[in-house]
């Protein structure tokens, strides 16, 4: 308790002493009681588990099931909203701020929430669906949907979300695909086509008909690159 109470002094510029944070932190109250209902459903107690998880739900405003593990020194800033389900894993030192949701992506057993990495920050409403993985020391921006693995000292945003740090190096989309959402794969044909037709314009510069205008092979193709320009995607 008290290494709880430790990691929140320095984490929260806010918390001005120990008496503010036991009366005042929802985050740390919900830890607590977490950690009984833990110790109560891993011994087969588990409506009594789970009524208790609904009393904490109903005083902090944060839904941690008890069959979520959570390890060392979490600290919920805020916490309003914040749902942490059954088989989430939760590594040592980590942030979650107000909003976050580790949750599942559909109706399958087993494990199929998110494993957080030591040392992890999601931001407030980040969304991270499914059984993925967040690794050590990374970073979710806020607002962010996470659907697929993040590595190692990564920083990941957008919806959905991806790589923008690696490392502390910005990562280079060299694809647009790779951000796997519609408008970039839309932006990806576009931007394939007008290098196609910059090739042969390249090709075919300079031929122009006896009268000066351009010849019909170069005309057909200015036309065919502005039809592609003025396309209006509904995405």
């Amino acid at each position: 308790m008290r290494e709880d109470i430790r990691s929140i002094l320095e984490h929260d510029p806010a918390a001005r002493s120990v008496l503010e944070i036991l009366l005042c932190y929802s985050g740390l109250h919900a830890l607590w009681f977490h950690r009984v209902n833990h110790w109560l459903w891993v011994h087969d107690f588990r409506l009594l588990a789970r009524w208790l998880s609904q009393v904490a739900r109903w005083l902090t405003a944060i839904e941690i099931h008890p069959g979520a593990q959570i390890g060392r020194r979490l600290f919920i800033d805020h916490g309003m909203g914040v749902v942490i389900g059954e088989t989430s894993i939760v590594g040592d030192d980590v942030t979650l701020y107000q909003g976050v949701t580790l949750g599942g992506t559909g109706k399958e057993k087993g494990k199929r929430h998110p494993t957080i990495g030591n040392g992890a920050v999601i931001g407030a409403g980040a969304r991270v669906l499914g059984n993925i993985r967040v690794g050590n020391n990374s970073r979710v921006g806020a607002g962010s949907v996470v659907l697929r693995d993040v590595p190692d000292n990564s920083t990941i945003v957008g919806v959905p979300g991806h790589i923008v740090l690696r490392g502390g190096q910005r990562v280079v989309i060299i694809d647009p695909k790779q951000i796997h959402d519609p408008l970039s794969a839309a932006l990806a044909v576009v931007a394939s086509q007008v290098k196609d037709l910059r090739e042969r314009v390249r090709r075919l510069e300079g031929l122009h008909a006896p009268d000066g205008a351009p010849s019909a092979d170069l005309q057909a193709i200015t036309d065919e690159l502005q039809s592609i320009i003025e396309i209006d995607y509904q995405i």
